[in-house]
C-alpha cells in the first residue's frame, strides 16, 4: 500500500481527526501525506497545535492494530483503497457534500469515471417492474452508460442483470464491507459483476455488517456517482425515495416511470413526479435529458490536468460504432438512409446511434443525425 493510502486510512482512526479538520487540512496540504510530512510552517499558525497533536498520535501507534487488520482484509479479497485525494476517486462523487474520505473497491476501477445512471426501486417489485428494470438498464448500458445500483433484492438486482446481459458495465454500491456481500443470495451476482468487468464499491471497512443506518449512507453514494437517478418502482416509504432526495440535493436529475394507480409500488414514483421528477416512458428520454450533463462531463474530462483521467474518459469505440461513424457525414441524415445497405438492424442501429450520442460524437435533431467530430 502506498504512503498516501496508508496515511488516509490511519487518519480515519485518529480520535481528534474530525471530518471538518480533515477538510481544512486537505485544503492546505492537498494530500494526506502532506498533512503528516510537510513542515508545520506550511500551515496557518492556528493549525499548529492540533496538527502537532495529530502527528504525536500517529507516532504513538494506537491505530496500528485496526489499520493492519483492514489492510490485510482488503488485500485478501483483492480490493483497493481509494482516498479522496487520489486521481482514481470519481469526480462526480467528490463534488457532493460529505463525500466519503475513503472508498473500498473490487473490480474495474476505470468504471468510476464513466457516465453513470443510477437505477433503483422496490425490493418487492412487480413483474412489470422487473421487466422495466432489466430492459431499461440493458438499453442504457448498451448505449455506453454504466448502471449504478445497490445490489439489493428486487429492482437493484434486475438493473445489474440487465446491464450484464447487454455486456455493459455496472457498479454495485454496498452498505457493507467490501468482503461482506449482502444479501447472501446475491453472492453469485456480485461475482458475475466482477467477472464481466464491473465494480463493487463501498465506504465501509471490511467485515462491516448490513446495519440499518448504513443504507441511507450507501444511497447518497449511488446518487452522487450518477448523472441521474431512475426510479423504476417505489412505495411511498421507500429507500429509493431517499436516493431520489439525495439526488435532488446533489443537483442530479431524477426520473420516474409511472405505473397503475392501483399498484402501491407505483405511488412513490407518482409522488416524485408530482414533486418535479421527469416522467419517462422510454429510455431514450433519459439520454435526451442528460445531454447537457454529458457535455459537461466531457468538458471536465478534456480539461483535467491528470493524463490518466483524460485517457480513461476518452471515448472508446467498438468496431460497429467506428463503421457507423464513418458512414455518418456532417450533413443531417435520417435512420432510413442509414439502414438501406442492411449493415445493421433497426435495433442495432438505434443502440449504436445512442452510444455515439452519449460519447459526444454525434447529435440528433428531429430524427436526423450528424457527426460532431
Amino acid at each position: 500500500m502506498d504512503r498516501e493510502c496508508h496515511y488516509a486510512l490511519v487518519s480515519q482512526h485518529l480520535e481528534q481527526f474530525t471530518p471538518k479538520f480533515q477538510r481544512q487540512l486537505l485544503e492546505q496540504a492537498l494530500t494526506y501525506r502532506g498533512i503528516f510530512e510537510q513542515p508545520l510552517k506550511d500551515f496557518p499558525e492556528s493549525f499548529h497545535p492540533l496538527l502537532q497533536n495529530l502527528r504525536d498520535q500517529y507516532e504513538l501507534g494506537s491505530w496500528r492494530q485496526a489499520v493492519d487488520t483492514i489492510e490485510q482484509r482488503t488485500e485478501h479479497c483483492g480490493a483497493y483503497i481509494i482516498p479522496i485525494t487520489s486521481t482514481d476517486y470519481p469526480e462526480q462523487l467528490r463534488q457532493i457534500g460529505g463525500a466519503p474520505r475513503l472508498l473500498y473497491l473490487r473490480g474495474n476501477i476505470e468504471n468510476l469515471h464513466l457516465p453513470q445512471i443510477a437505477v433503483v426501486g422496490s425490493r418487492r417489485m412487480t413483474r412489470g417492474g422487473a421487466d422495466n428494470a432489466r430492459a431499461w438498464s440493458h438499453y442504457l448500458a448498451a448505449g455506453g452508460f454504466a448502471i449504478t445500483s445497490g445490489l439489493a433484492h428486487g429492482v437493484d438486482g434486475a438493473a445489474h442483470t440487465g446491464a450484464l446481459d447487454a455486456q455493459g458495465k455496472t457498479i454495485a454500491v454496498m452498505a457493507t464491507g467490501i468482503d461482506a456481500i449482502y444479501p447472501r443470495a446475491h453472492l453469485r451476482l456480485a461475482e458475475q459483476i466482477i467477472d464481466q468487468g464491473g465494480t463493487l464499491i463501498t465506504e465501509f471497512e471490511p467485515t462491516t455488517k448490513p446495519l440499518a443506518t448504513n443504507f441511507p449512507s450507501r444511497n447518497r453514494i449511488i446518487s452522487g456517482l450518477s448523472l441521474g437517478v431512475l426510479v423504476v418502482e417505489a412505495a411511498l416509504r421507500s429507500g429509493s425515495l431517499i436516493t431520489a432526495r439525495y439526488a435532488l440535493e446533489q443537483d442530479r436529475e431524477v426520473f420516474a416511470i409511472p405505473g397503475s394507480i392501483h399498484n402501491p409500488q407505483s405511488r412513490g414514483c407518482h409522488h416524485l413526479i408530482k414533486q418535479g421528477a421527469h416522467l419517462v416512458e422510454r429510455a431514450e428520454e433519459i439520454v435526451e435529458q442528460l445531454k447537457g450533463s454529458l457535455a459537461g462531463l466531457a468538458l471536465t474530462a478534456s480539461s483535467a490536468e491528470t493524463p490518466a483521467r483524460s485517457s480513461i474518459l476518452e471515448p472508446q469505440l467498438d468496431d460497429d460504432e467506428q463503421r457507423l461513424l464513418l458512414r455518418l457525414g456532417y450533413e443531417p441524415t435520417d435512420m432510413d438512409s442509414l439502414i438501406t445497405d442492411g449493415s445493421f438492424s433497426v435495433a442495432e442501429l438505434s443502440r449504436l446511434l445512442v452510444a455515439l450520442e452519449i460519447k459526444g460524437l454525434i447529435e440528433s435533431q428531429n430524427g436526423l443525425y450528424q457527426r460532431l467530430k
